[in-house]
C-alpha cells in the first residue's frame, strides 16, 4: 500500500490514540473535552498494539520521515502510559493508614473498649498477684516456662529478649520470627470471632493472663531494668493491635449472635468489610511492633532513653486514633 491511502485509512485511529494519550498525560486539562465511545480508555491497549504494527510497516516500507516520526512518538508515549508504575496502591495505602483505619476504629469504639476490658482485667489481676506473691507465677506457668522468660531478661544475657535457642539469631531473622508470632496472635484473636466470639474472648483472656503474669513476675530485680525497657518500646503497637484484632473478631461474633433483621450470613457480609479494615490495620501495627522489637528493643541505649521512646510511642498511637482522619468525618 502506498503512503497516501495508508494515512487516509488509519489517520483517524492515530488521532484517537493521540487524544487518549493527551488525556492520560494531562487529566485536568482534558476533563471538559468532548468524549465519544471510541475514546473509552479500555480501548487503549488495542489501539496501541495496532499503531505499533503501523509503525513497523511504515519503517519497512520506507514511508516519509515525518510519518515514521509521528508513529514513533505515538508508540513511545503509549509505551510510557501502558507500562508506567501503578501508584494507585500507594495512594490507597496512605489513605487507609491516614484516615480509613482510625475512623473505622472510632466508629466501633464500644467494641474496642469491650475487647480492651477483656484483655486488661486478667492482665491487671495476674500482674498484681504475681508481683506481690512470686510463687503465684508457677500456678500459671510451669517451671520451664518461667526459667525461659527469666533467662530472656536476665542482665547476664547478652541478647536480651531471646531465649537460649535464639541467642545466635541475627536481628533480621528475629524480625521474621516476630512478624510470624505477632500476626499469629492477632489472627487467632480475629478468627475466633467466627466461633460465636468464644475464640476471640479466649485469645484476649489468655494473652492478658500470661502477659500480666510475666510482667508482674519480672518487675522485680534483677529482671525489671532489662524487661521494661525492652518490651515498652514495641508494646504501644503490639498490645494495641492485639486488642484491635480482638475487636474485629467481636464484630464478627456480634453479626452471628445478634444479626437483627438480617440473616446471619447477611449480617456477616455487612460487617465483614469493617472488621477486615480493623484487622488489616492491626496487621500493619504488628509489623511495626516486630521491627521495633527486632532492631530497637535490644539496642544498647540506656533504659531511660528507651523508656522515653516508649512514652513517645504511646502518645503517638493514642493521638493517632483520636485525631487521624477527623477532617473526613461528617
Amino acid at each position: 500500500m502506498r503512503q497516501e491511502p495508508f494515512e487516509t485509512l488509519y489517520a483517524p485511529l492515530w488521532d484517537r490514540l493521540e487524544r487518549q494519550l493527551s488525556g492520560f498525560e494531562n487529566p485536568a486539562g482534558n476533563q471538559k473535552s468532548p468524549r465519544t465511545a471510541s475514546d473509552d480508555p479500555a480501548l487503549f491497549p488495542g489501539y496501541y498494539k495496532i499503531v505499533c504494527n503501523h509503525y513497523a510497516l511504515a519503517r519497512s516500507r520506507h514511508y516519509s520521515p515525518a510519518l515514521v516520526m509521528r508513529l514513533h512518538q505515538l508508540v513511545l508515549r503509549g509505551h510510557r502510559q501502558l507500562y508506567r508504575p501503578d501508584r494507585a496502591w500507594l495512594r490507597k495505602t496512605i489513605a487507609f493508614i491516614g484516615s480509613d483505619f482510625p475512623r473505622t476504629l472510632r466508629q466501633h469504639a464500644a467494641v474496642f473498649y469491650l475487647a480492651l476490658t477483656i484483655f486488661m482485667i486478667p492482665a491487671a489481676v495476674t500482674g498484681y498477684v504475681t508481683y506481690h506473691d512470686p510463687v503465684m507465677i508457677y500456678r500459671i506457668m510451669d517451671e520451664a516456662q518461667v526459667s525461659r522468660v527469666e533467662y530472656m531478661y536476665d542482665p547476664r544475657n547478652r541478647k536480651p529478649g531471646r531465649d537460649m535457642e535464639r541467642t545466635s539469631e541475627t536481628n533480621v531473622r528475629m524480625f521474621g520470627f516476630y512478624i510470624f508470632n505477632n500476626i499469629s496472635i492477632g489472627f487467632r484473636a480475629f478468627a475466633g470471632g467466627m466461633l460465636l466470639g468464644l475464640g476471640t474472648v479466649f485469645a484476649l483472656l489468655f494473652n492478658g493472663l500470661f502477659l500480666g503474669a510475666i510482667s508482674g513476675h519480672l518487675s522485680h530485680a534483677p529482671y525489671a531494668m532489662v524487661f521494661w525497657p525492652f518490651v515498652s518500646g514495641h508494646g504501644a503497637f503490639e498490645l494495641t493491635a492485639i486488642v484491635i484484632s480482638g475487636a474485629a473478631g467481636l464484630l464478627l461474633a456480634r453479626a452471628l449472635v445478634m444479626p437483627g433483621a438480617l440473616t446471619r450470613r447477611g449480617a456477616l457480609r455487612k460487617i465483614a468489610p469493617q472488621a477486615l479494615k480493623l484487622v488489616m490495620g492491626a496487621a500493619f501495627m504488628l509489623l511495626i511492633a516486630a521491627f521495633i522489637e527486632a532492631f530497637w528493643s535490644p539496642s544498647s541505649f540506656s533504659p531511660q532513653v528507651r523508656l522515653s521512646v516508649a512514652a513517645v510511642n504511646w502518645t503517638l498511637v493514642i493521638a493517632y486514633f483520636i485525631r487521624a482522619g477527623k477532617k473526613h468525618e461528617s
